[in-house]
């Protein structure tokens, strides 16, 4: 049996509109299956911000301009992205698995995330949501509903919700035994539907799991081998986008930790990616490394060619 490997795939392999990403998949299932040619266990997580935020949107619209729908709650809007992202990539996945003679089954599993109702981000939400309103409007529903909104750049106000910590994967069991069977999973999508636990049993809150967070949560509870980060680019770097710019073939958690206090990673894109590396590194029992590279390279960055590797 190959090494397992947990691959999170980042916004630059899905699309904006369904079409869009119809013909983008095909691409993004292209190095996935190559990895699965190769030998390796393979469970797919995977971003939604512009999925999310068209549903999310869509419905606010219909539900207040007289589309007499029913108004959608924030962790419904994210269990209908993981359903059609994961249709749309099992589709995929499947083509390309076909058209090389190799008989695998794969499969989405609707997945919740347990979150700390206690968490400090549900105290200061800060993920922006749905439609821009007038301070009127936005004022109006926040009485009605009790949702929080911002300013955002001079735009109108939009409503914010928490971005908590992932604690557990509730259908961990369901992807070990998927996985076991020879399936490639795609799981934890939009870093997972957030739910918290009550006496009742778990009931779901509007808030945004960060996918990489929950893709090494999930890496680190299934014994990955590796946990691989893709993005836009083949290898992380310092002084990035500056004359001096320098690629990392591979970071110690102490030169990542001296880069972070540095502030070399952008906060809204390289610096979670490095952070749920260094979690899963320190987290796992095995030996496993992170890797962090660009999709069209990661069968490359997995025999070295390419990519940050992140270590112990």
């Amino acid at each position: 049996m190959g090494k397992r490997i947990v691959v999170a795939l980042g916004g630059n392999a899905l699309g904006n509109t369904p079409e869009e990403q119809l013909k983008l998949v095909q691409e993004t299932a292209k190095p996935i299956v190559d990895l699965v040619e190769k030998g390796y266990e393979v469970i797919i997580g995977h971003g939604n911000g512009p999925q999310v935020g068209m549903i999310n949107l869509a419905m606010e619209f219909s539900a207040n301009k007289g589309g007499n729908t029913p108004y959608m709650p924030f962790p419904e809007c994210g269990a209908m992205t993981q359903g059609y992202i994961g249709y749309h990539l099992q589709q995929a996945i499947q083509a390309e698995l076909n058209a090389r003679g190799i008989r695998k089954p794969c499969a989405t599993v609707v997945t919740q995330v347990v979150v700390d109702e206690k968490d400090p981000g549900f105290a200061k939400p800060t993920k922006p949501v749905g439609s821009f309103y007038t301070k009127e409007e936005a004022d109006a529903i926040a009485a009605e509903k009790g949702f929080i909104f911002v300013e955002d750049s001079g735009r109108g106000y939009r409503r914010v919700v928490p971005s908590p910590i992932p604690q557990r994967i509730v259908e961990l069991d369901v992807v070990e035994q998927l996985v076991s069977a020879g399936a490639i999973v795609i799981t934890v999508g939009g870093g997972g539907i957030p739910v918290v636990e009550t006496e009742t049993g778990l009931k779901g809150v509007a808030a945004v799991i960060d996918k990489d967070r929950a893709s090494a949560l999930l890496a680190r509870d299934v014994k990955a081998d590796e946990l691989i980060i893709l993005t836009a680019v083949d290898r992380v770097c310092i002084n990035f986008n500056k004359p001096d710019q320098q690629e990392l073939p591979s970071m110690t958690l102490a030169e990542a930790e001296k880069y972070i206090g540095q502030k070399q990673f952008a906060p809204g894109s390289m610096l979670p990616k490095v952070q749920s590396c260094m979690e899963f590194v320190k987290g796992n029992t095995n030996g496993g490394v992170a890797l962090i590279t660009s999709l069209a390279r990661a069968a490359d960055a997995l025999e070295g060619k390419t990519g940050t590797i992140i270590k112990p």
